[in-house]
């Protein structure tokens, strides 16, 4: 498969983008300058970045309590990310969120929650609402492999599949559900297998091949797309972090249980520099063309986080604000 320069470039761009945010938060984190809980998705930036590039501002995303790098795929700005993590009024939830609610309606990212599996059913709804009004409108589901255990993923796959809904369902298994392994909770740990016995086409891939994500997605969002009903997306991946905060072996309170070496291998499959190495042996940019981005990147987070320091705190009194819409007389 070809691809022009610009689009590999872009892809590069947007992965190495999520990685640097994500890291910009760790020193912040363990000083207590962000006080919100936050999970990092370092490890996990194919996924997000290789669905995106198949969507347009109109489709319709939903995110959970792992989301930054979705929203930062899907169009959100940095700055405004930034902002929320440090609960500031200018953040993309007005600092009322945290990392863990997050929202960007221009872009189509209509909402990321920490409830497991709770915004299935949200991403069905607009689904449902894309059918009725009849544009061509996907709505993505991103949800993880504790996800599975929940009632309202089956409930979801069968509603969509009756009314053959425009819904992407799609799974990023990073093999563990908070600190359970998933082989302790499923006999088998292909969770795509589930949509098959609703009758939903579904596939499995290697979530931390940029490429191998981009065009899995590009055959489904086309499905989608062209009113074939919905489609499951399973891609196995790894959060080189700890379930929540930068590492959960801080200070000796250890509750991360997996083992070193298996960190390690993971590391060995990381996304970027094994997109980076793919770009330069291929003879499509060169290491010093990488670096420059970098660099970009780098300078471009470095300030979103000198902006959020600056930036005002919601004020006491307002705090219950954008809570409940006014109706409009």
């Amino acid at each position: 498969m070809q691809y022009e320069k610009d689009f590999l470039l872009s892809l590069y761009r947007q992965m190495v983008r999520i990685r640097c945010c994500e890291e910009s938060f760790v020193s912040p984190i363990l000083t207590g300058e962000i006080k919100c809980p936050v999970h990092l998705c370092s490890g996990q930036e194919a996924i997000a970045v290789g669905v995106s590039a198949n969507l347009n501002p109109a489709d319709k995303m939903f995110g959970n309590h792992r989301s930054h790098g979705h929203f930062l795929a899907k169009g959100g700005l940095v700055t405004e990310l930034v902002d929320e993590v440090y609960c500031r009024e200018s953040g993309c939830s007005r600092g009322r969120g945290g990392s863990m609610h997050l929202i960007d309606t221009a872009n189509g990212f209509l909402g990321a929650a920490p409830i497991v599996a709770g915004t299935i059913s949200m991403a069905l709804g607009a689904a449902l609402a894309s059918q009725i009004q009849g544009d061509d409108s996907v709505a993505v589901s991103y949800f993880g492999d504790g996800a599975s255990g929940e009632g309202v993923l089956y409930e979801s796959m069968n509603f969509a599949k009756i009314h053959n809904l425009p819904l992407l369902l799609i799974c990023e298994n990073n093999f563990y559900a908070t600190h359970m392994p998933i082989l302790e909770t499923r006999s088998r740990d292909s969770i795509f297998e589930t949509a098959l016995s609703f009758d939903i086409k579904a596939t499995r891939d290697d979530g931390n091949d940029i490429l191998r994500v981009y065009e899995r997605a590009k055959e489904a969002v086309a499905h989608c797309r062209s009113g074939n009903g919905p489609f499951f997306l399973e891609f196995t991946t790894y959060r080189l972090r700890g379930h929540v905060g930068a590492d959960d072996n801080v200070q000796g309170n250890h509750t991360d249980i997996r083992s070193a070496q298996e960190v390690a291998e993971w590391r060995e499959r990381d996304p970027i520099p094994r997109f980076s190495q793919h770009l330069i042996a291929s003879g499509i940019v060169s290491r010093e063309n990488l670096a420059e981005i970098d660099r970009q990147v780098e300078a471009e987070v470095a300030a979103a986080h000198a902006g959020a320091r600056a930036a005002c705190e919601p004020r006491i009194e307002e705090l219950a604000r954008y809570v409940f819409r006014k109706e409009i007389a």
